[in-house]
């Protein structure tokens, strides 16, 4: 009986190894991602583009029409507010 739960055990830790070696090693792929993403970021500023604004389009690009819309109506309703229009 002790042998079919070290058994189990064995098993168990070779699936909890396989997880966290596969989460490290997708750790791994985000950080060269996130590496690519800078570099191609320096390269846009490198032409004269806003990486800033440039960031702010991805973002809005994620978004639904409706969303940004209605994001922007109560934008320009509080800057009407604050005398800023």
């Amino acid at each position: 009986m002790n042998d079919v739960v070290t058994d189990q055990y064995a098993v168990t830790a070779d699936e909890l190894r396989q997880f966290i070696e596969r989460f490290e090693q997708l750790d791994a792929e985000k950080r060269d991602l996130a590496e690519q993403q800078k570099e191609l970021m320096a390269e846009a500023k490198g032409r004269g583009y806003d990486t800033k604004v440039l960031r702010k389009v991805i973002a809005l690009r994620k978004r639904s029409a409706d969303d940004i819309a209605e994001e922007e109506a109560v934008l320009e309703l509080y800057k009407a507010a604050l005398g800023m229009a």
